[in-house]
């Protein structure tokens, strides 16, 4: 099986900083993306930002400029810097890999558990 372990969240003051981590552990040929979703009380789970295997990064248009994403491939693991954090930025934060387990294998999705941000004004 693969497991998506993320970590790093917490309270923090508007204007402040977070880094979160997932590392990626179990049967893993590759990973071919990580990204981060977020979800906030009473509304839909939504894309914050993707990176490829490659390198290649896509941020939602609400944290362009402020949230960075990274990976370290021979980790296998994501990371977001969150910075200039706002009140509106409080949610569960959930990692999710497109995983291979063997050569063979179709690409599966698995999340991590989420981990709460949030942020007070």
């Amino acid at each position: 099986q693969v497991q998506l372990v993320e970590s790093g969240g917490g309270l923090v003051q508007a204007g402040g900083s977070l880094r979160l981590s997932c590392a990626a552990s179990g049967t893993i040929f590759s990973i071919n993306a990580m990204r981060w979703y977020r979800q906030a009380p009473g509304k839909q789970r939504e894309l914050v930002a993707g990176i490829t295997s490659g390198g290649s990064t896509n941020y939602a248009d609400s944290v362009k400029g402020r949230f960075t994403i990274s990976r370290d491939n021979a980790k296998n693991t994501v990371y977001l810097q969150m910075n200039s954090l706002k009140p509106e930025d409080t949610a569960v934060y959930y990692c999710l890999g497109l995983v291979k387990r063997t050569f063979e294998d179709y690409v599966g999705n698995y999340w991590g558990q989420g981990t709460q941000v949030t942020v007070s004004s």
